[in-house]
């Protein structure tokens, strides 16, 4: 059996576990959720951005936030790590408020890949790599052996092990994307938040970005990762969240969430839902006006 068949069976087995109504991480009693979000409000410029979100995500589970531009996935990803503060509501980690930690312990609890992966300054790959050691180094600056082999697991992981020596700025978007991914992965936090991970990538680092972190919450690790592409995002998660207008307009699994209806009310637009014949998932087409006529 080829590699490429085993990864579209293994799809395949997944789309077909998540959809079934037993052993659905989200449904295991293993203590609080490593990220819960509850009522969130977050206002920018005057105007709300978030309004009322909740969520949550367990151990062991990959939560894909998806809806149009603008809806707020981006925000409730910076509300969840720190670096945005919040109207109302709260966020908790690890059964804790966000707001009763220390920016170091938020650091140590959950960690984030950014969408930006363009540097103006020409790091080697292994130091952009060692900046997820950062809540654990001393105040003097010394990393410790544990640091470095934390490092080397996590460039490994990742599969940038080779590049270790190369300035960050030579390296392609999707290389450049894995090298971020190391960084978070080095934090050795028990969750992830991802913006867009696979946002301006090709086709082939997509897929293999969005596999890394689906590797990673087989683990035990817990991900919320904002996705703009329905299908991609229906392929690799446990379960979606769908934002519009800063509200959850639908939660649940690929299939509960992918709806005809609630994508009209997202997006603003009709689709077909289908189920993709490779690997089972469902699979959103957008369709335009007259499509209907001219496929009948």
């Amino acid at each position: 059996m080829s590699e490429r068949r085993e990864e579209v069976d293994g799809d395949a087995d997944r789309t077909a576990n998540r959809d079934s109504d037993t052993d659905r991480p989200g449904d295991r009693d293993d203590g609080p959720s490593l990220i819960a979000v509850r009522d969130l409000v977050v206002s920018r410029g005057g105007e709300r951005v978030l309004d009322g979100v909740s969520l949550s995500v367990d151990r062991g589970e990959l939560v894909g936030l998806v809806g149009p531009n603008g809806a707020g996935k981006t925000t409730l990803i910076a509300a969840c790590n720190g670096t945005l503060g919040i109207d109302g509501g709260a966020v908790e980690l690890d059964g804790t408020d966000r707001r009763a930690l220390s920016q170091r312990e938020v650091a140590r609890r959950v960690a984030t890949v950014p969408q930006e992966t363009n540097t103006a300054f020409e790091f080697p790959v292994e130091s952009i790599v060692e900046m997820g050691r950062t809540a654990y180094v001393s105040r003097f600056g010394t990393t410790t052996e544990a640091d470095r082999e934390a490092i080397r697991r996590a460039m490994d992981r990742a599969e940038v092990r080779e590049f270790a020596d190369r300035s960050v700025t030579t390296l392609s978007g999707g290389e450049r994307q894995r090298v971020l991914f190391a960084r978070a992965l080095a934090a050795e936090t028990p969750a992830l938040l991802l913006d867009e991970p696979t946002a301006s990538l090709d086709i082939n680092h997509q897929v293999r970005t969005l596999e890394l972190v689906r590797e990673a919450v087989d683990d035990g690790k817990a991900a919320l990762a904002a996705i703009h592409d329905l299908n991609l995002a229906a392929r690799v998660c446990d379960r979606l969240v769908l934002l519009a207008g800063g509200e959850v307009r639908a939660t649940g699994t690929p299939r509960a969430v992918l709806s005809d209806d609630a994508l009209a009310s997202a997006f603003g637009v009709r689709t077909a839902v289908n189920d993709d014949p490779a690997v089972g998932s469902p699979m959103v087409t957008a369709l335009r006006d007259g499509d209907g006529d001219r496929t009948e």
